[in-house]
């Protein structure tokens, strides 16, 4: 392998491995600061990656911590951006935006017409 084989620069890789949708976004968190490297803090976008580094920076409100495992050539489906790195971040619990009331969403017509016929009964009481 040549010695360009063996790093990539960082959005092209954050970009590959779909932790961005566009190559400018992940250039943009690089140089915002965001991004650090074996816990050193980047602020370039051109710094290059090769496996076995560590990467921890936030995306979507979490903060991910992900180990390269190799340097992908192209922006491949996301099973295949999967084998680029191992995700060493917690695991979250998934918590619904919206929960809902009893787990039966929203009340049926049918519902709605008993609901405002109980109203109606106690208010006559």
């Amino acid at each position: 392998m040549s010695e360009a084989a063996e790093k990539l620069r960082i959005d092209k890789w954050l970009w590959q491995a779909r932790f961005f949708k566009t190559r400018s976004l992940a250039a943009k968190v690089v140089t915002a600061g965001n991004v650090r490297v074996n816990a050193q803090k980047i602020a370039k976008s051109s710094f290059s990656i090769s496996p076995g580094d560590v990467l921890t920076f936030s995306q979507a409100k979490e903060i991910r911590v992900v180990r390269v495992k190799a340097l992908g050539t192209r922006r491949g489906p996301a099973p295949e951006a999967q084998l680029l790195y191992f995700d060493m971040s917690e695991p979250k619990e998934k918590v619904p935006a919206a929960p809902r009331f009893e787990g039966k969403g929203r009340p049926s017509k049918r519902d709605r017409r008993n609901l405002t016929l109980m109203k109606n009964r106690q208010l006559e009481d």
